[in-house]
């Protein structure tokens, strides 16, 4: 039986709302000793901007604070601690959701270790922050805040005592994740996927983004889809000036009601959009009018049904569209299944599902004594790390002249290919 936290060992610290306190604060962990632990609450599904509304930061013999960077505002005090703690460690635990908001503020790290993804390197079932806490120090933290939106003020102490946990134990967690990981003799290859994440640049904006609308899928003329376009738009840039999740100003499922039950007049507009929008004196007159201008454009400026993408198709129907391809996937998948097993690692963490599928769906070279070198480069432009090509590319390579799929009995007695990695 684990043993409960229920809040911070030496209390809820108070809050820190201004910039004279964020310099005691900093200089207090400047002070301190060894990695630092720091976690950012944001308030993901309340508004548009992924700002940090809370920021946790615990050292050693530094102390452990809570300080709320909207009160602080703007402050160069956050990029001197940057600097100032030089190549120390920052602890952080599913580091790709946070970095973003630390830097915003002025936050950057040189050196950061993963505990959520060492985890997984390290094939621990579960890698929450609190299945993880409880598996490796046996110590359960209560965790029952984690949907608030936290970006109302005041902030409750009830919720700070829950942000403050996820610091509270950060440091000896990382100490046990690198424990195993070093055990598994996989510490290296942690610390390259960590250095990974730093360099990375930021993600392309997405083409397109209204195309993921949901209920997209049953639409099947021009006119209706420049509709949704025009829609999405409207609401993505109003939802940006207010700061509010688009889904709070109105949800797909009012975006296709409007779709499906082309309304008669302002009116009856007005009634589908108001019964699902969280926005008082939202400006319904003017999406109206957006609506009836994108009803009314030519189809010269309605947008294609279907743009061009160099998205691979789904694995089920290589076999008609590429049948070689489909032989090199089902090998590729078996000796990856196998190498996870021998090293204990999830097979989607040995390497990226997408960098096997491109390796194979592609004519491999004329020469055999290029396939090792053509799965290196293909595998590197794909994201693969230098130690996940390392481990695979040598089997990769192998299978790229096979012209047979790998076929085992289902439960049902019948063929099926061995999807070894994933299923489609």
């Amino acid at each position: 039986m684990s043993e409960p936290l229920l809040a911070p060992y030496n209390g809820i610290p108070k809050l820190v709302e201004n910039e004279s306190e964020l310099e005691k604060a900093l200089t207090q962990l400047l002070n301190g000793s060894g990695p630092i632990a720091i976690d950012a609450e944001r308030a993901s599904g309340y508004r548009y901007s992924a700002r940090a509304y809370l920021i946790q930061i615990k050292r050693t013999d530094g102390g452990l604070h809570l300080i709320d960077p909207i009160a602080v505002g703007e402050s160069d005090l956050w990029g001197k601690f940057s600097e100032d703690v030089g190549e120390e460690e920052w602890i952080i635990h599913a580091s790709t959701q946070d970095l973003a908001c630390l830097r915003e503020v002025g936050l950057n790290p040189k050196k950061i270790f993963d505990t959520e993804l060492g985890g997984r390197i390290a094939s621990c079932e579960r890698v929450g922050l609190g299945p993880l806490t409880e598996e490796l120090l046996d110590i359960s933290l209560a965790k029952e805040h984690s949907a608030v939106d936290w970006s109302l003020r005041p902030l409750r102490e009830e919720w700070l005592s829950y942000a403050a946990l996820d610091v509270e134990l950060l440091v000896e967690l990382r100490d046990a994740v690198a424990g195993i990981l070093l055990a598994q003799g996989k510490l290296n290859w942690a610390m390259e996927d960590f250095a990974a994440i730093l360099s990375a640049p930021p993600p392309p904006p997405r083409v397109d983004p209204w195309r993921r609308t949901s209920g997209m899928h049953k639409v099947r003329d021009r006119l209706t889809l420049g509709v949704i376009r025009a829609l999405w738009l409207a609401r993505d840039s109003y939802a940006r000036e207010i700061d509010l999740a688009p889904g709070r100003v109105f949800n797909d499922e009012t975006l296709m009601e409007v779709i499906n039950k082309k309304p008669n007049g302002l009116g009856d507009f007005r009634k589908i959009i108001s019964r699902r929008t969280r926005v008082q004196n939202a400006p319904v007159e003017s999406w109206y009018e957006t609506y009836l201008a994108a009803l009314a454009a030519p189809l010269s400026e309605q947008p294609e049904l279907r743009i061009p993408s160099n998205t691979l198709p789904p694995v089920k129907i290589w076999q008609t569209r590429n049948p070689l391809g489909y032989a090199r996937i089902t090998h590729a998948r078996a000796i990856v299944h196998e190498l996870s097993e021998d090293l204990v690692m999830a097979p989607e963490n040995l390497i990226s599902p997408e960098a096997v599928r491109r390796v194979c769906w592609s004519e491999p070279p004329a020469s055999a004594d290029q396939y090792l070198p053509y799965v290196e480069a293909t595998l590197a432009e794909y994201g693969a790390r230098k130690w996940q090509i390392r481990a695979i590319s040598s089997g990769l390579a192998g299978i790229l002249n096979v012209t047979e799929p790998i076929v085992t009995p289902d439960a049902e007695g019948t063929e099926s290919v061995n999807e070894g990695v994933e299923s489609d």
